[in-house]
């Protein structure tokens, strides 16, 4: 009896080590958030499965699609005075302005504006000037090597730790709305414990014109139409 208890408890502990490990990132996703003045608003997030897993930093984010997309990110924020520019803002989560404004910015979880204590910080590889830049410094298209990145400067925090969706949000984009653009991206992440293995892992998302789902059936309705037609 006693055997076989021991077995139990070796199978006990070999099925909660297979949980935790199984726990990890599993996409990015781009939820719009409407459109108004031209201008189209995405909120996007790194989807995990573990209930406490946590994003640490972002890095070597790159332009995966160059066309159409010369106009680049807006923002609207307290660098340029709450005016919509191309040309002038920042990408840090503290400077927003109100939570729904139509403001493009990166963050490792956390809230927005200055009594957020958002502890979200540029690494080097945005250069000089950090954070206040209009545009993301992109490298070549499609190199996966290098790119700007951004990491939670306090990760005591847990401000990266997943939401009850498992979710957590990394940044805010306005575009124009007849732009598009497919960015590539690594994360950085652990199951939220002091001192736990960081994992990495890498995925795309999309903004712009994408079909919704209900567009993209009737396409594929159509495509069937027509190939019974033919036959």
């Amino acid at each position: 009896m006693k055997i076989a208890q021991n077995f139990a408890l070796v199978g006990l502990v070999a099925a909660s080590i297979a949980g935790a490990a199984s726990a990890t990132f599993t996409s990015y996703s781009a939820v719009s958030g409407g459109s108004q003045g031209g201008l189209t608003k995405y909120v996007v997030y790194a989807n995990f499965n573990g209930p406490t897993d946590t994003a640490l930093n972002f890095f070597h984010i790159n332009n995966e699609s160059n066309a159409g997309f010369s106009a680049g990110f807006y923002h609207a924020d307290a660098l340029n005075g709450g005016m919509s520019s191309n040309t002038v803002g920042t990408w840090n989560p503290q400077f927003v302005l109100d939570s729904a404004a139509w403001d493009s910015f990166l963050c490792v979880g956390g809230g927005t504006g200055f009594s957020s204590g958002n502890a979200t910080n540029a690494d080097p590889s945005f250069g000089t000037a950090g954070f206040n830049q209009a545009q993301i410094p992109f490298p070549s298209p499609n190199n996966h090597t290098i790119g700007p990145g951004w990491f939670n400067s306090n990760p005591p925090n847990i401000q990266g730790r997943v939401n009850g969706a498992g979710q957590v949000r990394l940044g805010q984009f306005v575009i124009a709305d007849a732009a598009s653009i497919t960015m590539f991206l690594k994360v950085g992440y652990n199951n939220g414990v002091a001192g736990a293995p960081v994992q990495f892992a890498e995925g795309t998302f999309t903004l712009g014109q994408i079909p919704a789902p209900g567009a993209v059936a009737l396409l594929g309705l159509a495509g069937l139409v027509g190939r019974r037609r033919r036959a």
